[in-house]
């Protein structure tokens, strides 16, 4: 090999190596730098080591000198900070819609963002959380697909399933596509969602990404921008508990003092709040009214009352009363 290239080399490997190894407690001496060359068939004096550092500070690598035992030369600072990266990993780890498959490679590549060192820490936040995972492995795929049709204004066909009681899958609409404009992709309940427009319904939709299978960007423009256009993801998000749909109403609840901050975490800071005596509060919200929203206004026991309209108040008295007469 010529000496320009070997040279070329050199400070490439000089590069990898500081990279990959070194941190603030384990640093590379020149000498264990000449080591590493001299094992990849390159002869180097000190100074030209000296000078590729030199190098590779002025190409904007923070590489710092350590005075100390150890002593020597190690990258200071990456794009990503050890707790960064930490919590990149427990995202990845803890979210059910990427499978565990996906979940390992991609936390292999994160851990290449660190020294071999820290990236052993990083190897033990996998084991932290054990969450069920999702099955289908074309999620990644699919959220990507979904991106690309939103950005080139074109829809969606794809087959949905649900899971039977045998653990087997059960393609909906007896396997017929769905045909949908993608406008939007949100993430609730520890599940991804796009949300859409059906033009056989007239309606907005969403649909659990990892449920789809077979999908396609078609050919076609999106349909529903008018709807769209005054779409309100965030207001949206809010009324819809767990992503389970249901007549839309405004409803009027009582609810003790303790329960303002579960009330704005839920509704965002702009929902209105009015005292109703010295311990209580009304709050008027408009939500989705099903049966996932009972589930949760339940779990608040006697804290919150519904006040209004009637009839939700009187559907919320029969499910009540329909689980307990499941325990009779």
């Amino acid at each position: 090999m010529a000496r320009s290239s070997m040279q070329k080399k050199k400070i490439l490997l000089v590069m990898k190596e500081l990279l990959e190894k070194t941190d603030e407690n384990n640093p590379l001496s020149i000498a264990e730098l000449i080591s590493m060359l001299s094992d990849n068939g390159i002869s180097a004096e000190r100074k030209s080591i000296y000078h590729d550092i030199e190098v590779l500070k002025e190409f904007g690598i923070d590489i710092e000198s350590r005075r100390g035992q150890p002593s020597g030369y190690y990258v200071a600072s990456r794009d990503f900070e050890l707790p960064e990266l930490k919590l990149l990993v427990d995202a990845v780890q803890c979210t059910r819609f990427i499978t565990k498959k996906k979940s390992e490679e991609l936390i292999r590549k994160l851990e290449n963002l660190a020294s071999k060192s820290e990236a052993v820490q990083l190897q033990r936040q996998v084991f932290v959380v054990n969450r069920n995972k999702t099955m289908n492995e074309n999620i990644y795929y699919n959220v990507d697909k979904i991106h690309t049709a939103i950005s080139q204004n074109a829809k969606v066909r794809f087959q949905y399933y649900e899971w039977t009681v045998a653990k087997e899958m059960r393609l909906r609409r007896e396997g017929m596509f769905y045909e949908i404009s993608p406008w939007a992709l949100t993430w609730d309940d520890e599940n991804y969602y796009m949300i859409g427009y059906d033009l056989a319904g007239n309606v907005i939709k969403h649909y659990r990404v990892d449920k789809m299978i077979k999908l396609e960007v078609m050919k076609r423009p999106r349909e529903g921008k008018e709807l769209f256009a005054r779409f309100d993801l965030v207001s949206y998000s809010q009324k819809i508990f767990g992503m389970f749909s249901g007549k839309e109403e405004e409803l009027r609840l009582i609810c003790k003092n303790s329960l303002a901050g579960v009330m704005i975490d839920r509704f965002g800071r702009d929902v209105s709040l009015h005292p109703a005596g010295d311990d209580s509060f009304v709050l008027t919200v408009r939500v989705s009214v099903s049966q996932q929203f009972f589930g949760w206004l339940f779990a608040l026991g006697d804290q919150v009352k519904i006040e209004s309209p009637a009839w939700v108040v009187e559907q919320f008295k029969g499910q009540i009363i329909s689980v307990e007469g499941g325990y009779k």
